[in-house]
Order: structure tokens, then C-alpha cells, then sequence
């Protein structure tokens, strides 16, 4: 058998059913491989996914793609780079509760922000802000982040980034009215989040393990969309305790959703990855001359 590890993003949730389909089914043994999926509780996110994957701990990991860029630039660069995009659609977006009075990006001026701490989230956030004609005054804080959304519900902090497929199918299950401002609406051309992430060397030592990797994970993903309900029992005996009364299955349909065509899964466009690279330059968010073409592969799938 070839070993795999993967680092998740997030303690196990409906973005992950692909990983989760493939391991409880015996997709990737078919395919030769064990695969160990780490969940960030295990270390309460001290070490982000993606510096797993620089610190040789893991072999992948889940991280969104701005990640990859700031992982090229750094002082000392790691050849990071995407290889499969889960998903074809952005389902983040910026929320508040409804009760805050926040009717726009531009009503968050002065507010407080809870953030990840990713190198470019602050700045995306407060030119959404900017875009929606305030000032983009926003404070930001850093509570832990498997905290984060603890701290919206118990109204610590006025907003944050979250996944529409679970934090607020949370929100619904517990009658909590959330306001959502998506970047795209706001001028900001977001790209891909979550990716599959690994250095480029592994890309290359490794490819016929990764290719056959993303063929049993695709096929877990495709299983979750044509049977929610049995994926949706899956995810429940691994989500934490507080998330087990979830509706587990809805959030199952609102990710397989945005798949894409199942000839096409974990494709990333060229061009919607240019763009974004180039509104961050535009922005001088990014000041690095980065190419586009270096932050992501389509072919391993």
C-alpha cells in the first residue's frame, strides 16, 4: 500500500465527504492506497494545513488558494501548489446576524471583524468594505480559530468569513437570522477555496499516487450527490459532538452542488485564477511577480 496524510482545513465537516465516502468505502484501497486524514483539533490549528505540508508532516493539505501564493513569495519560498479544486463555486461569504443593523459591507466600518489570520483576508475584507462606498475602518481580531464561530453566535464580535454548507446551515438549525454579503457582489473576483494543495516535487515523485488519490476522492464526492443520506450518516459519526444534530444531509446537497460535471471535478479555470491574482496586484496586496500558471496543475486529474 502507498501511504497518503492529508491535512483537513477545518475539524470535519461537509466539505471534507469526498475524503471521508473514500476512506469508509474502500475507495482509495482499491486504489492501493491508505490514507490518514488529519483533523486540526489534534494540535488546536497551532500549525496551519498548508505548514504541515512545508514542515513534511503531511503529503497534502486543504487550504484556500491564496494561500498557495503566500507560500511562493514568503522570504524563504516552499513550492506549494494546488492540484485539485473541490469545488466549482465560492461558498464563503461574509456574515453578520441580521440583528446587528448591518445592511451592506459599508455598515461594517468600526464594527469588529473576527479573522483568520490568513495574509490577505483582512485586506480582501475591508476593500469589500471600500467597494461598497465605506471606508473599510474595520477592527480585526484574532480569537482561536476553531473559536471564531462560537464568538458570533454568542455575539462577541459582529462578523466573520464562513462556508454558506455548514456555519450557516448551523445557523438556521438554531434560528440564528445571518445577513451574507458574497465578494463577488461586492467587485471581488475571490477564487478558489478549498484546494488540494502538496509541494510541486511531490507533484512530480509522486503522480501516479496523487492522480489515483483524486480518482477515488472524486468518486467519494460523486457518491455523497447521488446518495445524501448515506453520506449524510457517514459525516455524522465523524463531526464533533455539538454538530451531530446538524441537518447533516443538507449540507451534503448544498456542497455537492457546486461539483461541477463529474468529468470535469477539481478543474481550476486559468483565467478566474488570473484574475484574482491580478485584482491583488491591482490592490497591491500582492507585489510579487507571480504567474498564475505557477500557483495550480489540472493535470493530475
Amino acid at each position: 500500500m502507498n501511504h497518503l496524510k492529508i491535512a483537513l482545513d477545518w475539524t470535519p465537516n461537509a466539505n471534507h465527504i469526498g475524503f471521508f465516502i473514500a476512506k469508509k468505502l474502500g475507495y482509495y484501497n482499491e486504489k492501493n492506497l491508505e490514507v490518514k486524514v488529519i483533523d486540526p483539533t489534534l494540535d488546536n490549528y497551532a500549525v496551519t494545513p498548508a505548514k504541515k505540508v512545508e514542515l513534511g508532516d503531511v503529503d497534502m493539505a486543504l487550504c484556500p488558494l491564496e494561500s498557495i501564493m503566500s507560500y511562493q513569495t514568503k522570504s524563504k519560498p516552499f513550492d506549494l501548489i494546488a492540484i485539485a479544486a473541490l469545488f466549482q463555486e465560492d461558498l464563503s461569504a461574509i456574515v453578520c446576524k441580521t440583528n446587528r443593523g448591518i445592511q451592506s459591507p459599508k455598515d461594517l466600518d468600526h464594527t469588529t471583524y473576527a479573522s483568520y489570520d490568513a495574509r490577505y483576508e483582512d485586506a480582501i475584507v475591508k476593500q469589500m468594505i471600500k467597494n461598497d462606498g465605506g471606508n473599510g475602518m474595520l477592527k480585526c481580531v484574532y480569537p482561536d480559530k476553531l473559536k471564531i464561530w462560537e464568538a458570533i453566535e454568542n455575539g462577541e464580535i459582529e462578523s466573520t468569513w464562513i462556508f454558506t454548507n455548514w456555519e450557516a446551515v448551523q445557523a438556521e438549525d438554531n434560528n440564528m437570522s445571518l445577513k451574507y454579503f458574497k465578494l463577488k457582489d461586492y467587485g471581488i473576483p475571490y477564487s478558489y477555496s478549498p484546494v488540494i494543495a502538496c509541494s510541486q516535487r511531490m507533484a512530480a515523485d509522486k503522480e501516479n499516487e496523487l492522480k489515483a488519490f483524486l480518482s477515488a476522492t472524486k468518486k467519494g464526492f460523486f457518491y455523497a450527490l447521488e446518495n445524501p443520506s448515506k453520506a449524510a450518516e457517514i459525516l455524522k459519526s465523524l463531526v464533533p459532538e455539538k454538530d451531530k444534530k446538524m441537518n447533516l444531509k443538507k449540507t451534503i446537497e448544498l456542497t455537492c452542488a457546486v461539483l461541477g460535471e463529474q468529468e470535469h471535478w477539481g478543474k481550476m479555470n486559468p483565467d478566474g485564477i488570473k484574475e484574482f491574482l491580478n485584482w491583488l496586484q491591482d490592490q497591491k496586496l500582492e507585489q510579487h511577480h507571480l504567474k498564475s500558471s505557477s500557483l495550480f496543475t489540472n493535470e493530475l486529474l
